[in-house]
């Protein structure tokens, strides 16, 4: 029906489309949820206003010439009331004094009909990306294993594990170079800066203990006759 808002379930960021032209709605729309992202539709400007004043969403994808409310001006409203919410037009209107005045009214980019959906969706990418918290560098992850620089605790699954030192400091490298093998002599000179020893057991040591304290879970690969890898997954 037209003008209402549909809602589709995603397990993603929340994107509203903006668009009367029910082909491009629907292509669109189906792309975007494909990508995993929550979508909503509004066929008409005035309740594609309400739609992005009333919900938390997080892009609006807009075409500008619409029944209700053309594109524009839907903007600048928007623009007043919701200043940090991302908008990208979708529009068939390719002249530059248009596309100069979507811009200064505060839109985020602008696409030209027709599109490429790979440019699109890269677009869109980028959008949601600076929606995103910065990653926080206290932290250092690979797969489910997870190390508080902070706390110096190891965290798999519902494991948390205190570390000492020195199994702090394998752990540490071994994350950094998650997915790499790592041979003994390598671990013994970056994590405890001695010369290669033959006769030293102390990597062993120390990734059993590593082993025992994470569990059967542990992700930390014994490589034969090389030395030993944490896994990336």
């Amino acid at each position: 029906m037209r003008g209402v808002v549909l809602t589709t379930l995603g397990n993603g960021m929340r994107i509203l489309i903006v668009e009367d032209e029910a082909r491009i709605l629907t292509f669109v729309a189906r792309a975007l949820r494909a990508e995993g992202w929550t979508i909503s539709v509004a066929e008409n400007g005035g309740i594609g206003l309400t739609a992005a004043l009333a919900n938390p969403y997080d892009l609006v994808v807009l075409d500008l010439l619409l029944p209700g409310m053309d594109g524009l001006d839907l903007l600048r409203e928007l623009r007043q009331r919701k200043p940090d919410l991302p908008v990208l037009i979708l529009s068939a209107r390719s002249d530059l004094e248009t596309k100069l005045r979507g811009f200064k009214l505060g839109a985020d980019d602008y696409l030209v009909k027709p599109f490429s959906l790979g440019e699109l969706l890269a677009r869109v990418r980028v959008q949601l990306r600076r929606r995103q918290p910065p990653a926080d560098s206290s932290l250092l992850e690979a797969g489910p294993l997870l190390l508080d620089l902070t706390t110096r605790e190891a965290h798999l699954g519902t494991r948390v594990c205190e570390l000492t030192d020195g199994e702090f400091r394998l752990l540490h490298f071994m994350l950094q170079h998650a997915g790499e093998v790592s041979s003994r002599e390598q671990l013994l000179s970056e994590v405890w800066g001695y010369d290669f020893d033959p006769r030293s057991n102390v990597v062993d040591v120390s990734i059993r203990r590593l082993r025992k304290k994470l569990g059967p879970e542990a992700p930390i690969e014994t490589v034969r006759n090389v030395g030993y890898r944490l896994a990336a997954i």
